[in-house]
């Protein structure tokens, strides 16, 4: 999980001020060093924790503290706040031409997943009613083309190129040309990588950005990497000036050292954070989201937005429908099934969820993998098996696993979770209609 070490660190410190009435001085600095401590472990940048420190020490001493009804939820409070200046504040979006095209130049060491990350963006902006294209700058990397080809054949996006020994600041040029005639409102430009920040290639990347004058220079960082994508993201904005940074792998970065330091050092916002292979798993950056999750407070608009681009209108509406009159089947099931999926993976869904206790998660290995086995099961059955699985007996049972790849026992195990669900819902659906009774002194969800 994102941040996991960090998160249960300040989740426990705060746990313990909160078992104290009235804070005092050295109740605050004991807390403080502990918070210190759990930022230095997660990879944070040593002057950055200071400066965080003190300008919590600053608030948390004063009067908005001690005098304070509730002192351990106000230091929360201005822990949170800080977290969330430290990260830039709030949501920067990208920049866009007021008339015309757009163009954005991207920039990154080898091995971030950058050329991927170049597909995501060009989704993410399909998804916003733009029009890419895609160009292929990276002409030392054997294969680089093609890779981008495949990347943008794979999220419907056509992709620029020119025959091999082209120089990538007239591909650019040339990517610029096609993009303006044939009314294409975004140009993404994927240049080559480097293993460090090469003067050489570091002066391509200038013959591209004055040919093509971008709208925005993205670099793209390895989260992983932690203060070595600090470190490159500092030297890349002090040669080119960059606008933003893509923060690659935030899924698997259990310390978040490099999300935490990279603004502060920098001064560039995290634009968008990568959270998965898919070519989906592209996020706008909130620091005050990432900042409620840090500190176990969750991030339920995040996940009101996944369900809303996940969920199909139409379908949950006649879900409903199909709630109130109890018609609920297999088909309708595994429905609900495919749409969560689309919503990413399940560690990620829980990780969001307010009050989620991750300890209790710890041993829990949500495996998506599950949901594709549920979906083989479903998919074995007959229409008819589907529409009334009352009917499954154990002839057919066998006749389901053998056709799944799958067991009886697993055969089983779905038709019981399915029967649990159905339950659930007539649950649900009987509170409604208690509600419109006015039997129910609380709202139905």
């Amino acid at each position: 999980m994102v941040f996991e070490g960090l998160s249960e660190k300040l989740q426990n410190t705060f746990k313990k001020l909160k078992g104290k009435g009235k804070l005092t001085e050295k109740d605050i600095n004991e807390a403080m060093r502990e918070v210190k401590l759990a930022l230095l472990e997660a990879d944070v940048s040593f002057k950055v924790v200071k400066q965080f420190i003190d300008n919590i020490k600053e608030r948390a001493v004063g009067s908005e503290v001690l005098e304070s009804l509730t002192p351990a939820q106000q230091v929360i409070k201005i822990v949170n706040d800080e977290l969330t200046k430290l990260m830039g504040g709030t949501q920067s979006k990208l920049t866009f031409s007021p008339r015309g095209l757009t163009v954005i130049l991207m920039a990154g060491l080898q091995g971030t997943g950058k050329t991927t990350t170049c597909g995501k963006l060009a989704l993410y902006l399909k998804k916003m009613n733009k029009s890419p294209l895609l160009a292929a700058c990276d002409v030392y990397r054997p294969a680089a083309v093609e890779q981008l080809k495949i990347v943008g054949e794979k999220v419907g996006v056509p992709v620029f190129s020119m025959p091999t020994g082209s120089k990538a600041e007239d591909i650019a040029e040339n990517a610029l040309r096609e993009a303006q005639n044939k009314g294409y409102d975004v140009l993404i430009i994927d240049t080559s990588g480097r293993l460090h920040i090469d003067e050489q290639l570091m002066d391509e990347l200038e013959r591209i950005k004055e040919r093509v004058k971008p709208h925005e220079i993205l670099l793209v960082v390895d989260a992983m990497t932690g203060q070595d994508a600090v470190n490159a993201a500092q030297g890349f904005n002090e040669k080119l000036g960059i606008d933003g940074i893509i923060m690659t792998k935030l899924d698997g970065d259990t310390r978040g050292g490099a999300a935490l330091s990279v603004k502060e050092v920098t001064g560039k916002p995290i634009k968008f954070i990568g959270v998965g292979e898919k070519s989906d798993a592209l996020e706008p950056f909130y620091p005050d989201r990432m900042a409620s999750r840090i500190l176990g407070m969750g991030d339920m608009l995040s996940l009101i937005e996944k369900a809303q681009n996940s969920f199909d209108e139409k379908k949950a509406k006649e879900l409903e429908k199909k709630m109130r009159t109890q018609d609920f089947n297999l088909e309708d099931f595994l429905e609900q099934l495919r749409q969560m999926k689309n919503m990413g993976s399940m560690n990620q869904i829980l990780e969001m969820i307010p009050g989620i206790n991750k300890k209790a998660l710890a041993g829990v290995n949500v495996d998506d993998k599950e949901l594709a086995r549920i979906e083989a099961i479903i998919c074995s059955m007959t229409k008819k098996e589907r529409m009334d699985p009352s009917i499954i007996n154990g002839s057919r049972r066998k006749r389901i696993a053998m056709g799944s790849g799958t067991s009886v026992s697993k055969v089983n195990s779905v038709l019981k979770q399915f029967e649990q669900t159905k339950k659930m819902m007539k649950q649900f659906s009987n509170m409604g209609k208690m509600k419109k009774k006015g039997k129910m002194g609380f709202p139905f969800m």
